[in-house]
């Protein structure tokens, strides 16, 4: 009975860290929209201002658009691409590719979501590109539209909207909120700077490096994977704050600069409102692939037996 609240009490803060996670990219706007009702009219101004400024629209030009149209006033299950991307990290001003790639599926019917992580070096077609390669590449290839034709080719699921936000936007926001805490599983070095095991705190520089550090992390890149997810966790933890509201214009200004999405003020606004419940019961994954190499570069492969489990799990909360 002790093992069973155990396993239970670990299944909740896993749930609770991937609501989190979701809460953060949808998220620092729309915690903030959640109270802005009560604080008067400069903060609701200075919201909708910043989701203007971050609304940009895609074109796919590649597949049915038929079947990705969703209506979220009549609260139907939707999915969403979550794209952490390099662009702005390291002094860069190219295009950029996906660092970080998540799928969420929320269905409000359900009162259920699931957030998928996928692996970037997963080998698999570029749609549009006519050609085999990571998947993360797929947005240095044509952006947004690219890698949601990507993903939604892979998981034969439609993708319908999409959040990035570069790593220049992490930076930025660990420092907007006055930093973060992580709990580091291994002393390593990256970029001349020893980050200790156990408990520290870190500024938006350091937080950077702490979250690309992927060579000396026994489990590579999932292991990078989890420590960008400590830093989004630690990030949501001050927004939903007290002290976040104290930091909302400087919050929303890195916002208004580091992130775009396809949707609207309206749509977020109808979110929070109609699938709040969704939001509340979030299921966490993770696609896994085993590592290759070809022509001198390492990749993963998705054993077909993992992408069909996958797939049948996002379909699932999507019916």
């Amino acid at each position: 009975m002790a093992e069973k609240r155990k396993r239970k009490r670990k299944g909740v803060k896993k749930a609770s860290t991937s609501k989190k996670i979701l809460l953060t990219l949808l998220g620092i706007l729309l915690a903030i929209v959640l109270v802005v009702v009560g604080v008067g009219a400069k903060m609701y101004h200075d919201v909708k201002s910043t989701a203007n400024e971050a609304y940009e629209s895609v074109d796919r030009k590649e597949g049915s658009t038929t079947k990705r149209q969703v209506k979220l006033s009549e609260q139907e299950p939707f999915s969403i691409l979550l794209l952490g991307v390099d662009t702005g990290a390291l002094g860069r001003t190219e295009q950029g590719r996906s660092d970080t790639m998540m799928v969420a599926t929320v269905n409000p019917s359900k009162d259920e979501s699931l957030l998928v992580s996928l692996p970037r070096d997963t080998y698999t077609e570029i749609v549009g590109h006519n050609t085999q390669d990571k998947m993360n590449h797929a947005y240095a290839f044509g952006g947004a539209a690219m890698s949601m034709d990507t993903v939604e080719k892979l998981l034969d699921i439609p993708i319908n909207h999409y959040i990035t936000i570069n790593m220049q936007g992490i930076e930025s926001l660990v420092d907007a909120v006055g930093g973060v805490e992580v709990n580091n599983p291994f002393e390593f070095t990256y970029e001349g700077k020893t980050f200790p095991k156990g408990k520290q705190e870190l500024d938006g520089d350091l937080a950077l490096k702490y979250s690309r550090m992927r060579y000396d992390d026994p489990n590579g890149d999932y292991g990078r994977q989890e420590r960008q997810r400590q830093i989004i966790t630690g990030v949501a933890k001050k927004v939903l704050s007290t002290q976040g509201l104290t930091n909302y214009q400087s919050i929303l200004t890195t916002m208004g600069e580091n992130v775009k999405t396809d949707l609207s003020f309206d749509d977020m606004r109808t979110l929070m409102g109609d699938y709040r419940g969704a939001f509340g019961h979030i299921k966490s994954d993770q696609m896994k692939g085993e590592g290759f190499m070809q022509d001198g570069v390492s990749y993963q492969r998705i054993d077909p037996t993992e992408l069909k489990r996958v797939q049948d799990e996002l379909k699932t909360q999507l019916k």
